[in-house]
């Protein structure tokens, strides 16, 4: 039988010695009475068996194994034996189209080539686009009676054949351009040459403007919100004056030459702007093959607006929107 353990008088903790081997302080009654009680629990465990049982029990979880982790299920085998085409619709950024999908920084022509031409034949490969989700109101009106090409739709100027916008001046107009403040004399911010620019809308067929609110096109403040695309785009007066872009008889700058050269007017001038056009949107224009290549390689259509509206905002201050045949024709440049 096992005999009580707290009968009886308990013996007094003998008191320790610190590491310098001088006694230490003595224990305070609380201290006291908790170490009388661990000793008292142990004693009580080990009368019951408690504390073999848990070593027994400790022994034992050692010896088992852990389960092994279950095998991965087998990759899918693919049974055709056509190549797989790996397509990105990825937009690539303006960057990339700048230097190319360059594969290197040594700057070698004949690997960045291969680049560009293996990420253009991708994608060219799976170009396959859907109908955009949202409505697209195109500012291009092939039934306006202006003198066009019967199969592109472009505009056409005998005594300057290799000029081929396709919006005339009252749709660039109409669809909403420059913010709103193109024809203000005093519109947008303020040019190095003077505050005042000389421009007016009345000088222009009156049917350009007619329907619309003065704040269409001749504001004084520059809003988004009056642009076809809602975003900004181009630079202000300051800016085409300091790139000397801009010479008196059009201190407007090319829209306003265009405008006057559509109505019939030529200068010593129409060479130099229309050469300004042809690199922006002619056959080969950077920004129109730019536009087409990102509409490729994001598998989307020509008139879906999702892609790079300040590019299609700039397009149409050049009086010009890119048609789905214009998008073919740069794939096979691609």
């Amino acid at each position: 039988m096992v005999r009580a353990l707290t009968s009886g008088p308990r013996p007094t903790p003998p008191q320790s010695k610190s590491a310098s081997g001088k006694a230490a302080a003595p224990l305070t009654p609380y201290e006291k009475a908790r170490a009388r009680n661990i000793e008292v629990n142990a004693s009580r465990m080990k009368c019951l068996g408690v504390t073999a049982a848990a070593k027994a029990i400790s022994k034992d979880s050692k010896k088992r194994k852990a389960p092994s982790p279950a095998a991965p299920p087998p990759a899918p085998v693919r049974k055709s034996s056509r190549a797989r085409a790996e397509v990105s619709y990825k937009e690539p950024t303006m960057k990339e189209f700048e230097e190319a999908f360059a594969a290197a920084d040594d700057g070698s022509d004949a690997l960045r080539s291969a680049a560009k031409a293996a990420v253009s034949s991708a994608s060219r490969a799976g170009y396959s686009p859907a109908p955009p989700k949202f409505p697209f109101a195109p500012a291009l009106d092939l039934a306006d009676g202006a003198a066009r090409d019967k199969k592109t739709g472009k505009l056409m100027f005998k005594d300057h054949p290799e000029f081929t916008p396709n919006l005339t001046p009252k749709q660039v107009i109409r669809a909403g351009s420059w913010g709103g403040v193109y024809f203000n004399p005093r519109g947008g911010k303020a040019g190095i040459k003077g505050r005042d620019v000389a421009v007016s809308p009345n000088e222009f067929p009156k049917d350009w403007f007619d329907g619309l609110k003065a704040d269409a096109y001749k504001a004084r403040r520059y809003d988004i919100k009056r642009n076809k695309y809602g975003v900004k785009a181009g630079q202000d007066q300051a800016f085409w004056e300091e790139h000397g872009w801009i010479i008196p008889q059009d201190p407007r700058g090319w829209f306003q030459w265009y405008c006057r050269f559509y109505q019939g007017r030529r200068t010593a001038d129409d060479a130099r702007q229309i050469s300004r056009w042809v690199g922006v949107a002619g056959a080969k224009g950077r920004w129109k093959t730019n536009l087409c290549k990102k509409c490729v390689h994001a598998n989307k259509r020509f008139d879906d607006q999702t892609i790079s509206p300040v590019i299609r905002q700039t397009m149409l201050h050049w009086a010009y929107e890119i048609t789905e045949q214009d998008v073919k024709d740069v794939m096979k440049r691609m």
